[in-house]
């Protein structure tokens, strides 16, 4: 698990691969990760934006914008959480995620959280010796 805290906002993320969604044959690999986002402060917040950078193995990045997550803008008053899960296809067996949440508190004040950067590794990537 991968873990991040950012102005009392703690971000952990768990990937994994769904052997069952992917192709490899098809150069078509598929992760879910699940999110839990926990206000450990004491002031109410609330996740307005999110925004990912995926990166592929070749190096080809791809970025996603948009309101909240999961379709909800979920508000988080101090002491609670949320978890949701989400997925992620790729045309290479590995690549990274890494982003923000764009946060606000109840007295208006917005600030980004980062998510902790995640490797999305597959059985079908060749091990590499170093």
């Amino acid at each position: 698990m991968y873990t991040h805290t950012t102005r009392d906002i703690r971000i952990s993320v768990e990937p994994y691969y769904l052997d069952d969604q992917s192709s490899p044959s098809d150069d078509h690999y598929v992760w879910a990760y699940h999110v839990k986002i926990e206000n450990v402060g004491q002031v109410t917040v609330q996740l307005l934006n999110r925004h990912w950078r995926i990166t592929d193995a070749m190096g080809r990045v791809q970025e996603v914008r948009g309101a909240g997550v999961v379709g909800e803008q979920p508000v988080l008053d101090p002491g609670e959480s949320f978890e949701y899960t989400s997925g992620t296809p790729l045309a290479t067996p590995s690549g990274i995620m890494v982003g923000t949440y764009e946060m606000q508190t109840d007295g208006g004040e917005r600030f980004d959280v980062d998510i902790p950067a995640f490797s999305l590794d597959s059985p079908h990537q060749p091990v590499q010796l170093h």
